[in-house]
């Protein structure tokens, strides 16, 4: 039986979907997070729909091995559009196929802040109160009732996710298609993608300079003199770096290696704390 919105994949190929979409944390690396999940989640759908173009399976597939992540949970949505848009670009020569990792980025920040502040900060604590009360008191039921409590919303929000992500997504792009939008659609997904990526260099990169000049109530510290001119400067400056030693063809191993090497001789120094 199709899916009400293809002519190609079936409820069945999308469930193959869903049962990868479990592995999505499995192979996390630091390079590029959970890329790896969410290609191994896509191929099923992937090799169906680009099951006689080679040279198209193969840049789907490439496609989906860029940077990603997202709370676990809600990956399926991102998935399910994901899906949708790579069976419109089998049948649109014309596609901007640009868009789909556009609208994955784009999706990505908020999926994220939503997942974290209910399924980390919310559902998880919600559960291990009540799990660990009973478990307390030697009732068998506080296990059990940590692991229902809070993977019944959990697998549930990740079989419906999928679903309505791929109707949405389905419905969505062919009445953008029609009106035009998809040009601009994509180019404010990428803006919204760059945004998150800022954000992420703001709060997940930090270097902390505490060699002072003076003395006293005079002395300053080589950060808060950096931090004056921009807030955030330094951390800015090594983002870049980092991307100029990637785009000179440096191997991630590398780049950890030296960030690592970075890191402990700053400290030994007494540069960087």
């Amino acid at each position: 039986m199709k899916m009400k919105n293809s002519d190609v994949l079936t409820k069945k190929d999308l469930m193959k979907v869903f049962w990868r979409s479990f592995t999505m944390e499995w192979s996390w690396n630091y390079e590029r997070q959970s890329n790896l999940g969410y290609g191994f989640s896509m191929l099923p759908a992937l090799n169906k729909i680009f099951k006689n173009d080679k040279d198209k399976r193969i840049s789907s597939y490439q496609r989906h091995l860029e940077f990603y992540n997202v709370t676990p949970w809600l990956s399926t949505f991102p998935l399910g559009i994901s899906i949708a848009m790579e069976e419109q670009s089998a049948k649109d020569n014309d596609f901007d196929t640009d868009s789909i990792n556009n609208i994955k980025v784009a999706l990505m920040g908020p999926l994220s802040g939503i997942g974290d502040s209910f399924f980390w900060g919310t559902l998880r604590v919600i559960a291990t109160g009540i799990g660990t009360s009973l478990a307390l008191q030697g009732n068998i039921l506080g296990p059990i009732l940590f692991l229902l409590i809070f993977n019944i919303p959990a697998i549930l929000t990740r079989y419906y996710g999928l679903f309505i992500g791929y109707n949405i997504g389905a419905n969505f792009i062919e009445k953008i298609q029609k009106t035009g939008l998809m040009d601009k659609l994509s180019y404010g997904a990428s803006i919204i993608g760059l945004g998150v990526v800022g954000a992420m260099v703001a709060t997940m990169v930090t270097i902390n300079m505490p060699m002072k000049f003076g003395s006293g109530d005079e002395a300053v510290t080589i950060q808060s003199v950096f931090d004056g001119i921009v807030p955030g400067i330094l951390a800015l400056g090594f983002t870049f770096f980092i991307f100029w030693l990637d785009k000179k063809g440096l191997k991630a191993h590398w780049i950890l290696l030296l960030i690592a090497a970075i890191g402990i001789l700053g400290a030994f120094t007494g540069l960087l704390k």
